[in-house]
């Protein structure tokens, strides 16, 4: 890899059993050009050989921090640092500017010179989505680290693929990666709609799709526009953000956006309301029975059509409770419908998939005809996924 090539590389290993990993990360790093550099937790030499990563490097790897401060010889050299595998415990200790190994030493220094830090966690599922996990990796990412999101398997949040991790750091090296020439528009979030000054219809809908695939867009060098209902997901530093409430209100600022500025694509994340009260009442409901007439509200999709016709349009199909064959088939449906060149598609009755939670099944559905599928995974994984598919599907046009 090109974007490798005489690049100083510190990988640093803690104590996971995804350890024995490192061997081949290091090696993959070498080979595509980097000089790389290893620094290991104690924990760590349980699971990995220090004459290994030596012999992958061509370098002693650094296990304790002496008078000749090692992690700060590291951090100024070095032009990435990469944590991998990262355990709950290292995360937690960076979050909270814990410095107690060579490795947290390295990475709070590295964070001080504004050296990229990429992080690959890999723990039990349990612990990877429990809050205080979670928070400490939305505190880092606040903070400018980067993640490879780990694979979710077997109740565990194993190690993404080594082709995944070495991907990612040519990415960073390259200076955002595969997007840095694209402008995207992303919409995220519910909508909601008034039945009296108080009470509103909305839907389960948290934004975290859509904001994961912004963040993946900007990780890869795009330059990324959300338009973002009532959603509990945050948004990602660098992105544009444009506050909506109403279906309305979001199909007005899609196409205002859309007819101001140039975009090259646009994905529909957010789940706009298709229905709102015909008449909402004036004063607040109370005592009373309520018949409700509905009113059919416009398409989101519509004013991306009208607005930019040529733009390469993404949507998504949520479905509840349907087959395989059924969901791929209203996907297709809607893809010449709403003349998208891909849709997404989810079943949101299934365990772990759709509103609310950090997880996502989809298939994906393009105009050139394939259907991939992507089993259950993080929504970041699956955000990657689809931007992989939109940029392949682009150059076909």
């Amino acid at each position: 890899m090109r974007e490798l090539e005489g690049k100083n590389v510190v990988l640093c290993v803690t104590g996971s059993v995804a350890a024995v990993k490192s061997f081949d990360i290091a090696r993959s790093l070498v080979k595509g050009g980097a000089n790389v550099a290893v620094a290991l937790t104690s924990a760590a030499l349980q699971f990995v050989g220090v004459r290994a990563l030596e012999w992958a490097t061509s370098k002693k790897p650094v296990t304790t921090v002496t008078g000749r401060a090692e992690h700060i010889e590291l951090s100024s050299k070095a032009d990435l640092i990469l944590i991998a595998p990262a355990t709950a415990r290292t995360i937690s200790k960076l979050a909270h500017g814990v410095a107690d190994n060579c490795v947290t030493l390295t990475a709070l220094a590295a964070m001080g010179r504004k050296v990229p830090l990429l992080i690959a966690p890999a723990m039990h599922r349990s612990l990877y989505e429990s809050p205080p996990i979670k928070e400490c990796i939305g505190k880092l990412e606040k903070l400018g680290v980067e993640f490879v999101e780990p694979r979710l398997e077997e109740d565990k949040a194993k190690l993404a693929t080594v082709e995944r991790i070495v991907q990612k750091v040519a990415e960073i090296l390259a200076g955002g990666g595969d997007m840095t020439s694209l402008r995207i528009l992303v919409t995220a979030g519910p909508t909601r709609a008034y039945l009296d000054p108080i009470r509103i219809i909305t839907n389960r809908s948290s934004g975290k799709m859509g904001i994961a695939i912004a963040a993946e867009a900007l990780a890869r060098g795009a330059e990324v526009t959300i338009v973002y209902g009532p959603g509990s997901a945050l948004p990602p530093p660098g992105a544009k953000v444009i506050r909506v409430e109403t279906t309305e209100q979001m199909h007005e600022a899609v196409r205002s956006e859309l007819e101001g500025e140039p975009y090259d694509v646009a994905i529909l994340a957010a789940a706009p309301l298709d229905y709102a009260p015909a008449e909402p009442s004036p004063i607040k409901l109370s005592g009373c029975e309520v018949s409700l007439v509905l009113r059919e509200l416009p398409k989101v999709h519509e004013a991306v059509r009208e607005a930019r016709p040529d733009i390469f349009l993404v949507g998504f199909k949520a479905e509840f409770s349907i087959s395989d064959e059924r969901l791929v088939s209203a996907a297709k449906r809607k893809l010449v419908e709403a003349q998208m060149d891909i849709v997404v598609a989810n079943d949101v009755a299934r365990e772990g998939v759709g509103f609310e939670v950090d997880t996502n099944e989809v298939f994906i559905v393009t105009r050139s005809g394939r259907v991939v599928h992507v089993p259950r995974a993080s929504k970041r994984e699956i955000a990657r996924r689809v931007l992989d598919v939109v940029l392949e599907e682009m150059k076909k046009r």
